[in-house]
């Protein structure tokens, strides 16, 4: 009788993904503050990135959250389980948004498609940009960070971030360098860019990612965030971080939050699996 059985390392690595999967995340309602003046990214000052969690009683998830975001991702463990990224992007109107902190282009609900990870659809809302990066490899923080933040139809949020280091310019950037300066420094916050391509992104399905539990990155810092990191550093071109650092607050031309304790958290890097595919970022 054939009696093949798992290896004992590889159902704990299933079990663990499950558990990840599982973990209930935070509504949308709970994402990021949009008021610019309530917080600053200068450290030591009165309404810095220590002092967060004291500032509003509804952001002490910020002082006294266990997994928190960004994280170091250097002592990610491999796993063979992590799926490929399976996205379902259209085009669809959107708007730029300076929000003093950092520069959003938003689309309206659930017009610019969905991306699929693990069975569960989260419907793309929303990027934004951190410079420098906000996760760090190995204590290396590059030059920039995009975020891309989905959410489930029942407010679970799932992001996928994007690293890059000063190199040739990035594609996406270059289309929206007319309207991240028409709203800099100006009184003209939020204005219609008409419609975008999230693909313009360019994603690849079968990219190597990290995966892991964790939070928002500003206030109200709010857990439950799946996280997928892609492993591959990307270029930017040094005058394209500029726009971004001269179109926001003086307070926010650095807008990373400083890396935060991992707690224990289990990190994972997509690997081959044993059917030959690579998995993927999500």
């Amino acid at each position: 009788m054939n009696n093949t059985r798992m290896p004992i390392s590889a159902v704990a690595l299933l079990l663990a993904l499950l558990l990840l999967s599982s973990h209930r995340g935070r509504a949308y309602s709970d994402e990021e503050v949009e008021d610019e003046t309530e917080f600053s990214y200068i450290e030591g000052s009165w309404n810095g990135p220590e002092r967060w969690g004291y500032l509003n009683e509804n952001w002490t998830m910020c002082r006294d959250g266990k997994m928190q975001s960004p994280i170091d991702l250097w002592d990610a463990q491999p796993n063979p389980f992590l799926d490929g990224l399976y996205m379902n992007y259209r085009i669809a109107n959107a708007t730029i948004e300076n929000r003093g902190h950092d520069i959003k282009v938003e689309w309206a609900n659930g017009t610019a498609g969905s991306i699929n990870i693990m069975g569960k659809i989260y419907f793309l809302r929303q990027l934004h940009w951190h410079s420098p990066t906000e996760h760090s490899i190995k204590g290396w923080r590059p030059a920039l960070e995009l975020h891309m933040v989905h959410v489930s139809a029942d407010g679970e949020i799932a992001v996928i971030g994007i690293l890059y280091e000063y190199g040739r310019s990035d594609e996406f950037l270059n289309m929206m360098h007319q309207h991240i300066k028409d709203i800099a420094g100006t009184t003209l916050k939020k204005k219609d860019i008409g419609k975008v391509d999230p693909h313009c992104v360019h994603i690849n399905p079968y990219e190597p990612y990290y995966r892991y539990h964790g939070s928002l990155t500003t206030p109200p810092c709010s857990e439950g965030v799946l996280w997928t990191v892609l492993r591959e550093v990307r270029t930017v071109g040094r005058y394209q971080v500029d726009w971004l650092r001269n179109a926001v607050n003086d307070d926010a031309r650095m807008n990373a939050r400083p890396i935060q304790p991992g707690n224990g958290r289990p990190v994972y890097k997509s690997v081959r699996s044993s059917y030959g595919e690579m998995s993927s970022s999500t």
